[in-house]
């Protein structure tokens, strides 16, 4: 039987090939691995800019006390600076705590449920925190524009434009908001393709032996393997117990 194409007819485009869709799906997973490390690295850094104004605020104290008592001179307004410094400080710190599951959390009866109740309750607890960041995020933009427009000044001596301290809080509560829709965003996506296991493993609060590795695995990329250990702080040569 002849063909009964037009001569110079393409034949029709197959479907979509098994190793297209998982190229395709292999993409896709490597880009949100991008997202996430690239939002732990946004969130680390907010918190290490926290912690250097807390170690800055306590050296600034540390001379106010001293100037006090030796030389009866006062800066003025560091208790001010403090509340300006621990708001935003807390601001930048809670994406990395997210991010490092260590925000409190009550798993009394948690840890005992099955694992598919527990990954809803995890989603529901995602989905709630963000609800909260992104109304932290609204009233602190609506704070910061009541301040710009009647250019707000604190009643203190040192009269601090307003606007500083809050943009900075706003920024901090900004990368939170950011960091808590996309962790719900992600348990979302997981319980929808059924995998439990992944959304419980990120989302499930630290348990004792969780919190014992990490700090092992701090120590070990701190310190290196030590002679006679293997990178795990196991001496050499001997069996882990079971």
């Amino acid at each position: 039987m002849s063909d009964s194409r037009p001569s110079g007819a393409h034949p029709p485009p197959d479907t979509e090939s098994p190793g297209a869709a998982s190229i395709a799906a292999s993409t896709a997973a490597s880009s949100d691995s991008r997202l996430d490390r690239g939002l732990t690295r946004l969130s680390r850094s907010a918190a290490l800019a926290a912690g250097y104004g807390a170690l800055l605020l306590s050296a600034l104290i540390t001379f106010e006390v001293l100037a006090r008592k030796f030389f009866a001179f006062s800066l003025q307004g560091v208790d001010e600076i403090g509340g300006y410094v621990l708001a935003i400080g807390v601001a930048f710190s809670f994406a990395f705590a997210l991010t490092q599951r260590a925000h409190t959390r009550v798993d009394v009866l948690l840890t005992r449920l099955p694992p598919r109740l527990r990954a809803l309750l995890n989603l529901v607890a995602l989905v709630l925190l963000c609800v909260f960041s992104l109304f932290m995020l609204w009233r602190a933009g609506a704070t910061l524009g009541e301040t710009l427009e009647f250019s707000s000044l604190a009643s203190t001596p040192l009269q601090t434009p307003l606007w500083i301290p809050q943009s900075l809080w706003l920024i901090g509560l900004s990368v939170f908001a950011i960091v808590t829709l996309r962790a719900a965003v992600r348990a979302g996506t997981q319980l929808a393709r059924g995998e439990i296991g992944a959304l419980n493993a990120g989302c499930d609060p630290l348990s004792a032996d969780d919190e014992l590795d990490e700090a092992r695995r701090h120590y070990v990329a701190s310190k290196g393997a030590t002679p006679g250990h293997s990178a795990d702080g196991q001496i050499a040569g001997r069996e882990k117990t079971p």
